[in-house]
């Protein structure tokens, strides 16, 4: 039981390693019964038995930890009160640059409006309640999500709303009511892909449905058997079956004209037979449909493809976890129905090229909100790590990598923010035509940013940057993450070049 009066004199009596009491924060807690099973030993605890360990305490770590053992609190000073602050799940940080400026009081924004303010408050109280705490535990035993999960985004069409606007979300319930979904615009995606991003973990952003968001794009788009289309979206919408995109092979990443997978036609022209590999396949692992680029008698063409005996899949390790899925996959004789091509036969090249401008535009949000999340995290420790008898902010040094990192974040936000208003005022053909080149250059600048990003707050973490537990592990996760988002979809020097290359291809002649 909680006791109503205590002192600090009274605290003080309890000094040994068999009778521990701490104060942190104003607050005592009783580790009589813990101290042995602390997982930094008992020593530690024992040499501030008695004492106020506060200083202590958050030099090692953060309030989440005092939440997590708070059956251990035995009560409140007398005549004290706690200091910190308690965040609960979806409430906003109060860490300076911890949010983008639309969602901080102090300032104002034309972008938003008052549904993306209840998206951005329910998906977050969404994902820290039940997205993050799943992300943290698969990112270490580097098992799949949860079915459980899948059904519940299912219920709550958080899946439907990865695909980004469209008729698909006209008649549905999104998070309870938030918005509508004839409301739904390029604003609404931006808060779902960067609320997403705040899990901290990198593998597990992957391996949350990045395959269905990827592929059933293109499906819903460019699949002509009306029927069918029906039955995948019903399907994968509602967690039944999952989706992933299965473009890279061995011979071709970034230069998807290398493809050698073939899909040719059998005699009577009802099905293609599909022979070839793919890897590095997000999710490729628990898919049961792939939506395939094959090479075709006169160019490319995309296929969806169900899994069966024919298709064989393999896991690959990575540097981040296998939560992911990632898959090597092979195309034995598959027997594909002519009925499941998408777009134009030999004209695939079009359906790859523009389905890809959401998938970077997605990750490009998602790698500027993690980088958010590594600002906060660098201005929590710069402030709780004592170093020469003074906060670590107090370094000039440290200060000057702070003011980088913030830089980089925000100019990235403002960059994407504008594509996203002009996403809003165009059609999917325009979008493909006019934001491919912007698109693919924030993408790069993102994940370039993202590398000054990762270094400086590994050395302002030190050690606990190189470590996947504790103060570091977010630090950790996305000095090791970053780089997926710099490869997939396109690596960043193909992407720059892409950029550079649509903006000569208007190049007036008359200015030469």
């Amino acid at each position: 039981m909680p006791h109503s009066s205590l002192k600090r004199a009274d605290v003080a009596k309890h000094n040994s390693a068999e009778d521990c009491w701490v104060i942190i924060d104003h607050k005592v807690y009783d580790l009589s019964d813990f101290i042995d099973a602390h997982p930094g030993g008992s020593v530690v605890l024992a040499q501030v038995a008695g004492k106020d360990a506060t200083v202590d305490f958050y030099q090692l770590h953060r309030q989440e930890v005092l939440t997590k053992y708070k059956d251990l609190c035995v009560g409140t000073l007398e005549g004290e009160t706690p200091e910190v602050i308690e965040q609960k799940p979806g409430d906003p940080s109060p860490v300076p640059y911890a949010e983008p400026l639309w969602l901080r009081p102090e300032f104002t924004s034309p972008y938003f409006n008052d549904s993306h303010h209840r998206l951005q408050k329910a998906f977050r109280e969404f994902t820290d309640k039940h997205i993050t705490p799943e992300a943290q535990e698969k990112e270490k035993d580097g098992t799949y999500i949860s079915q459980a999960l899948i059904d519940r985004m299912a219920e709550t069409n958080i899946l439907a709303m990865r695909l980004g606007p469209g008729e698909h979300l006209h008649n549905r319930t999104l998070l309870g009511g938030a918005v509508g979904g004839k409301e739904f615009d390029a604003f609404h995606d931006m808060i779902a892909a960067q609320e997403l991003a705040r899990t901290g973990a990198r593998g597990f952003s992957d391996g949350n449905m990045a395959g269905m968001a990827i592929s059933l794009t293109a499906v819903k788009q460019w699949l002509k058997n009306k029927p069918l289309k029906d039955q995948l979206m019903e399907e994968v919408l509602s967690g039944k079956k999952k989706m992933c995109l299965a473009v890279t092979e061995a011979f071709a990443g970034s230069d998807v004209a290398g493809l050698r997978t073939t899909a040719e036609k059998t005699p009577d022209g009802k099905h293609y037979i599909v022979n070839g590999t793919k890897k590095w396949i997000t999710n490729g692992m628990f898919a049961d449909y792939f939506v395939t680029a094959c090479r075709t008698k006169k160019g490319f063409s995309v296929l969806l493809i169900p899994r069966d005996d024919n298709v064989d899949t393999t896991q690959i390790k990575t540097s981040y976890s296998t939560t992911a899925a990632t898959a090597y996959v092979q195309f034995e004789n598959v027997k594909v129905p002519v009925e499941n091509l998408l777009g134009e036969e030999d004209k695939g090249f079009v359906v790859v090229m523009s389905n890809f401008n959401h998938e970077r535009y997605m990750m490009a949000a998602g790698v500027i909100r993690f980088s958010r999340l590594i600002v906060e995290e660098c201005l929590k420790w710069c402030n709780q790590r004592i170093v020469f008898k003074k906060p670590l902010i107090e370094q000039p040094a440290i200060r000057q990598k702070l003011a980088k990192m913030i830089s980089l974040v925000e100019s990235n936000q403002a960059w994407l923010e504008s594509l996203t208003y002009q996403m809003c005022q165009m059609s999917y053909a325009q979008q493909a035509k006019h934001l491919a080149g912007p698109i693919a250059l924030l993408k790069s600048h993102s994940t370039q940013s993202a590398g000054e990003i990762a270094s400086a707050a590994t050395n302002i973490f030190g050690g606990r940057g190189l470590t996947q537990s504790g103060m570091g592990k977010v630090i950790e996760n996305f000095n090791r993450g970053y780089k997926f988002d710099a490869i997939l979809g396109g690596t960043e020097e193909i992407l720059a070049d892409l950029g550079v290359r649509q903006a000569v291809k208007g190049f007036p002649k008359a200015m030469l």
